[in-house]
């Protein structure tokens, strides 16, 4: 995992696989990188996660709460197939933003 800050954009660059041993150590490192700085907004990189299970879905629902109460948002982006069918069967994908590139994701378009 590797953290990125632009502007009030933390985006969080994962890497395999997001389970219970991976989850802890992300929510961890976000939630320090929020207190500290100015970021409004977290967007995942889901470009290289092979797999995710429910911790994975709990650190994302819990980065929304967290974000929800700064008055920020959570997006997410390069989300195969696979990962968007369990985003989606999750409920996550209607609190979140879906984008199909970095870009989107950070500006919040379309």
């Amino acid at each position: 995992m590797r953290l990125e800050k632009k502007g009030e954009v933390l985006i969080v660059r994962l890497e395999g696989e997001l389970d219970h041993h991976y989850a802890s150590k992300i929510k961890d490192a976000i939630d320090g990188a929020v207190m500290v700085g100015d970021v409004r907004k977290i967007a995942f990189d889901f470009s290289r996660v092979g797999f995710m299970d429910s911790s994975g879905i709990g650190t994302i629902m819990g980065r929304y709460k967290l974000m929800q109460a700064v008055g920020g948002s959570v997006s997410a982006f390069g989300v195969s197939k696979r990962l968007d069918k369990l985003i989606s069967m999750s409920g996550v994908k209607k609190i979140i933003s879906i984008y199909k590139n970095e870009q989107d994701a950070t500006r919040g378009v379309g």
